[in-house]
């Protein structure tokens, strides 16, 4: 899997949410982040405060991750993390799927 340099801002409160609610460590979405597959769009229902994110991504064991996220000082903050759901996995396949076309 090619990596891409990204920085991250980490909150110790927040990566232990991540690993508690929903199993998933902050490696895990860094590599996500590095799949040369990953989705991006805009989450503009939660985009009140500030633009937040949206990624869907592989990690290294092929675990596809939904991850939201925003954007400060250049860096990349994750806010929430989990395992994507059927519908979301469907979404991943068919970006995947239409690049391949294109």
């Amino acid at each position: 899997m090619p990596t891409r340099k990204h920085s991250f801002i980490w909150h110790s409160a927040n990566t232990t949410k991540l690993w508690v609610k929903h199993d998933v460590r902050p490696y895990e979405v860094e590599e996500a982040f590095a799949d040369a597959h990953a989705v991006v769009g805009p989450d503009a229902r939660h985009s009140v405060v500030e633009d937040r994110y949206i990624v869907l991504g592989k990690t290294r064991k092929h675990r596809l991750l939904y991850i939201v996220f925003t954007v400060r000082q250049g860096r990349i903050r994750p806010i929430s993390a989990r395992t994507a759901n059927r519908e979301e996995v469907a979404l991943y396949e068919e970006e995947i799927n239409h690049s391949k076309v294109s």
